[in-house]
């Protein structure tokens, strides 16, 4: 199984429209979104191409196959313009051999990790900063945020291939941080 993960998309259009992109291009069966899709945030700037409700028409022609969790800027109001689930706090994705356990992170993250299994990954956004490793037990993943990096990293996405965790960068697709994913 081929996935796709974008966090923190903020409303920004051109970052949603390189998103679907390079989804269309990767081959991947599922988009997953971890969050933050549509408003900034009062904590952010408004991010460039600052277009919620474009965004949502962009993401809705994919809806079916879209996987999302709800984020700390994500509401009930968001969810009326979103043709897919998004207001869940988490969601699972079973594989043959361990769990994706996904998250925006403010509510389960790396300081408040739910019960997960030898080998299992946590996946979260919220932090804007990526991160592909495993700490003790299980894998942390976090694609970084595709409209507002942070921490001097490049605008970011993340792809599960083959038990490969990556994030790449969103303009040019160079690898930012990586590990393989064993049971």
């Amino acid at each position: 199984m081929k996935l796709m993960f974008a966090s923190d998309i903020h409303g920004s259009l051109p970052a949603t429209e390189r998103v679907l992109e390079l989804f269309t291009a990767s081959g991947a069966q599922w988009l997953v979104i971890l969050g933050d899709i549509l408003n900034h945030g009062p904590r952010n700037a408004l991010p460039e191409g600052y277009a919620p409700a474009q965004v949502a028409d962009r993401l809705n022609e994919l809806a079916a196959r879209i996987i999302a969790v709800r984020g700390n800027c994500d509401s009930e109001v968001d969810q009326m313009l979103l043709n897919f689930p998004m207001t869940a706090p988490w969601q699972q994705i079973l594989t043959e051999n361990q769990r994706l356990f996904l998250t925006h992170g403010h509510l389960f993250g790396p300081q408040n990790i739910p019960a997960l299994n030898v080998g299992d990954v946590l996946v979260y956004g919220h932090t804007h900063l990526p991160v592909a490793e495993r700490q003790g037990d299980i894998y942390h993943f976090n694609p970084g945020s595709v409209s507002i990096p942070k921490g001097g990293f490049a605008a970011s996405f993340g792809i599960l291939d083959d038990n490969v965790l990556s994030v790449m960068a969103l303009n040019d697709q160079s690898v930012i941080a990586q590990v393989e994913i064993n049971p």
